[in-house]
């Protein structure tokens, strides 16, 4: 069985992903002055009703050849609802169905540094992948983790997921995940985000009809 220190090694937070990433280019750009340098750049901005703890939860720090993006849930249910099926780190198959089986190796799935190997279902190009819970809070419902491992193509992402309630009706909760992630060479940044949006709009139609139908999925 690995060890949190083996885990550990292949883990970045966004800032030294990003940093390594400029880094890279730094070696193979000697006129520094041309390339575009790290980005904050923060993806609720503009949207209404954010409360401050989300708009600073989706503030990434963004290196050259890295992109991201935002997705947003809006759902029929109480914020408490949603966030018991999303803070269940070691069981992400209750709601995203492209993974087959999960088992938490190091940590217990509730404290940061917990690592999920998650197993996806065949068909996709793509049989694991290592996740390491970065943010978990329970008071302000955040969670974050970033992959640290596996055989795909999603390079030093890194998500951000908040909850929160309609200012309005608090049976309505909205849920926006942001994500930053490598593109790999020979790819741009809109098919690497167009990819992994995908995954994330999938992802989070079925937390909604989870939430929205609990007996329904039970």
């Amino acid at each position: 069985m690995p060890t949190s220190i083996q885990f550990q090694r292949y883990s970045s937070t966004a800032v030294e992903a990003a940093n390594a990433t400029v880094n890279t280019y730094h070696q193979h750009h000697h006129h520094h002055h041309h390339h575009k340098q790290l980005q904050k750049v923060s993806l609720t901005r503009g949207m209404a009703d954010v409360p401050d703890h989300v708009e600073l939860s989706h503030t990434h720090v963004v290196g050259p050849s890295q992109c991201f993006s935002v997705v947003v849930q809006d759902v029929d249910a109480p914020s408490s609802a949603v966030w018991s099926i999303l803070s269940r780190f070691e069981h992400p198959q209750a709601y995203k169905h492209f993974v087959r089986s999960c088992h938490v190796p190091v940590g217990d799935g509730r404290e940061v540094g917990s690592v999920r190997e998650v197993r996806v279902v065949s068909g996709l190009p793509a049989t694991f992948s290592l996740e390491r819970l970065e943010i978990m809070d329970d008071h302000r419902h955040v969670m974050s983790f970033s992959v640290v491992g596996g055989d795909h193509r999603l390079q030093n992402y890194r998500s951000v997921t908040t909850v929160h309630e309609s200012t309005d009706d608090s049976k309505k909760t909205r849920v926006v995940e942001s994500y930053v992630v490598d593109v790999p060479a020979g790819n741009d940044k809109e098919e690497t985000c167009s990819f992994a949006d995908t995954i994330v709009r999938c992802n989070l139609q079925s937390l909604a009809k989870l939430a929205e139908n609990p007996h329904k999925f039970s």
